[in-house]
C-alpha cells in the first residue's frame, strides 16, 4: 500500500509508544498473511522470547507466547509449505483470507469496492507490485499501520481508524480464525490466528470506548 505521493508507509518516529506497539502487531500480521515467514523473521521472533514475562497471564502475551514457541521450533520451509497448502490455490484454497469472501460469499464483491473507495478518500493506492486485491487481511492491516503511524495527521488519526476498522475489518476477521482453526493440519498459522484473533478483539473493545 503506498500514497499516491509515493511517501513512505514505514512506522516512524510518531505518536505514542503503545501506538507504535500496535502498528508493529499490525505489521506482522500482515506480513504473516502476505507471505509464509522467511527465517530471519522467525528468528527476531524467537529471539523476543527472552524478553517476556513467563508469569503474564494476560490473554494477548499467552498467544504470543504460543506464536513464539511455533517460531522457535519450525523451519521457514515448514511455514512455507502450510502456507502454500492453504492459502494458495489455483481454485478456492482451504481458507480464503479476502474480506469480500466472508461479507458477501464471493471474491471481488461490493465490500471490496468499498474498501477501494475508502483508500482513495485516504489517499492512498495498492502498490504496483502487490498481487493480492485490497480486501486480503495483510492490505487491511498494512492500511491500519498507516492509520496508526503515518505522519499525515489529516488521515492517520484516531477517527479513521475506527471507521476502517468498524467497516472492513471487524465484520469478518473472526470468521477466518475460525476457518483457519478448524483445520487440524494448519499447526503453525493456528496460534497466528489466535494472535490476530485476540489482537483485533482488543482493538475492537478499544474503538468502542472511543
Amino acid at each position: 500500500m503506498s500514497t499516491k505521493e509515493n511517501a513512505s508507509t514505514e512506522v516512524g518516529e510518531v505518536g505514542l509508544p503503545e501506538d507504535l506497539a500496535r502498528a508493529d502487531l499490525y505489521g506482522l500480521i500482515a506480513r504473516f498473511f502476505h507471505l509464509p515467514p522467511d527465517q530471519e523473521l522467525l528468528n527476531q521472533i524467537a529471539a523476543t522470547a527472552d524478553q517476556q514475562d513467563a508469569a503474564d497471564e494476560a490473554p494477548l502475551a499467552k498467544v504470543w507466547m504460543d506464536v513464539v514457541e511455533v517460531a522457535k521450533n519450525n523451519p521457514a520451509k515448514a511455514w512455507h509449505d502450510e502456507f502454500d497448502l492453504n492459502f494458495i490455490s489455483v481454485g478456492k484454497p482451504n481458507v480464503v483470507l479476502n474480506g469480500s469472501f466472508y461479507m458477501a460469499g464471493h471474491l471481488n464483491e461490493r465490500p471490496l469496492v468499498n474498501i477501494r473507495n475508502a483508500l482513495a478518500e485516504f489517499g492512498l493506492e495498492s502498490a504496483e507490485e502487490v498481487t493480492e486485491t485490497e480486501d486480503h487481511i495483510s492490505a487491511l492491516c498494512e492500511v491500519m499501520r498507516y492509520l496508526i503511524a503515518g505522519d499525515d495527521v489529516e488521515v492517520s488519526n484516531l477517527t479513521n481508524q475506527r471507521v476502517f476498522f468498524n467497516e472492513h475489518i471487524r465484520p469478518w476477521y473472526e470468521e477466518m480464525c475460525d476457518a483457519i482453526e478448524a483445520i487440524p493440519e494448519m499447526h503453525l498459522y493456528r496460534p497466528v490466528a489466535a494472535l490476530t484473533r485476540e489482537f483485533l478483539a482488543i482493538e475492537g473493545q478499544g474503538f468502542d470506548m472511543l
